[in-house]
Order: C-alpha cells, then structure tokens, then sequence
C-alpha cells in the first residue's frame, strides 16, 4: 500500500522501532550508523519539504494542478526511489524487511509503472491527490524520526505521526486506485509491459491484468495495515500494552 504509513500500517515507518515506536538508542547501532540515519532524515525531511514548496508554488502561480507532476516529477521520483535504502535500513532498526520491502516497493510502482509510464493521466485529479497525501505523510513521518533520534521529539510531530493517518491513509488509497483505474484504458490499447504469445520463452504477461490484481490487493490489504497502525497508536499514545504476533 503505497500510502501507508510505515511501522506496517500507514505511510510506512520503516525506520521506526515496532516495541515502542521509538528510535533504538544510539549506543545499540554505534555512531556512523546513528550519524547515516540521522542524516538520511533530515535529507528525506528537507526533500519533501522541497516538494511541498514546489507544489504549493506552482499552484499559486499557474492556478491549476494541470502540469504540475511534469514540474515536480524529477525530484519526487529522486526521493521516492532514495527511499529504497530503507530496506536495507532493516538490518539495523529491528523492523520488518517485508513489510518495508512491499510498502517502498509500492510507491516506487506507483512513480514508475503508473504515473511516469502512462503520460495521459499525469494531470488527472486523482494525481494530484495521493502526492498531496504523500507529502504531507512523509513531512510528518521523516520529521518524527529526525527529532526522535536527536533524542528531541516535540510532542505535535508525535501526535501528528500517529493522528494525520486515520484521514491521509485512505484518501492516499482512493487517490492510488482512481489513478491505476485512469490508466487501465491506455494500458489495455497500448499493450505496455506486456508479454504476448508465441514467443521463444513460452511464456505470456498482460500488464492490464496485472493491474486488476494489484487493486484488487488493496482489498484484504488495507484493512490489516490500517487496524495495525491504530494499534500503534493506541501503544504509543495511551500507553497501551498490545501483544502482537512478530511480523
């Protein structure tokens, strides 16, 4: 779900500790790594700030979002494919590289196979709506673990990390799935990604198909991250001792 928050729910916290929905101590990871994630935030931080600068210009002066992924798509598909380290991140904060591996995963299709390669729906509304979602998702979320591990958490970005969810994670979903549903129709006439038979390796992919299942996928999906990210907040912000099966 490419609008998740991480931490297995929503956006997709994949840096953030699954016990307690803190940051790990420096002295468990050792210092050039503490400095590396540290830094990794902050720039993460800094470069959706970018985009939400751009955006918002360019919405000021234009009057309209139509052209505005074409202004803005070199630096979210920059940010959005860096957020692929995260995987490897795992190895050192103790979070599922599963699940981390399928959220990151999602929002690189979502740049990449949908919005970068079908060209016709770029300036569709639904567009527009889960990079606002993103945006204001990965703002918070980068932010949290910034501040989180400079050991300074200013309790709004706390509160926001685990509040702004319950409303931006499904709007970022329908955003997600308007947009795949856009682009069925040029996908269907163009044959993109597809793999037809005869061919010398017998084998047959239709990429419209593909489609069809992934937003059939959001079905079972959804619920689980979701109900799994209100957990998260139930622990984090009321105190809640909630015993989950590990990831």
């Amino acid at each position: 779900m490419a609008s998740s928050e991480e931490d297995g729910g929503a956006g997709n916290g994949s840096l953030e500790e699954k016990e307690s929905g803190k940051a790990a101590a420096p002295r468990r990871r050792g210092s050039v790594t503490t400095a590396w994630l540290i830094f990794y935030n902050i720039t993460m931080t800094a470069g959706w700030l970018v985009l939400a600068i751009a955006m918002v210009r360019f919405y000021m002066e234009k009057g309209t979002h139509k052209g505005l992924y074409k202004n803005i798509q070199k630096t979210l598909k920059f940010f959005q494919t860096f957020a692929l380290l995260e995987i490897i991140h795992c190895a050192v904060v103790h979070t599922s590289m599963l699940v981390t591996g399928v959220q990151v995963s999602s929002r690189i299709f979502m740049v990449w196979f949908i919005t970068h390669s079908v060209k016709q729906i770029q300036n569709e509304d639904s567009v527009i709506l889960f990079l606002v979602v993103w945006t204001v998702t990965e703002i918070t979320r980068y932010s949290f673990y910034t501040f989180n591990m400079l050991n300074h958490l200013p309790y709004f970005i706390k509160w926001a990390r685990y509040n702004f969810f319950i409303i931006l994670y499904p709007v970022g979903v329908i955003g997600e799935l308007l947009t795949i549903y856009a682009a069925l129709p040029y996908v269907k006439r163009s044959g993109m990604f597809s793999v037809r038979l005869p061919n010398k390796y017998n084998v047959s992919f239709d990429y419209y198909y593909f489609l069809l299942v992934v937003m059939a996928s959001y079905v079972p999906l959804f619920p689980q991250l979701y109900f799994h990210m209100l957990r998260q907040r139930r622990k984090v912000l009321h105190g809640e001792v909630i015993v989950e099966k590990d990831d």
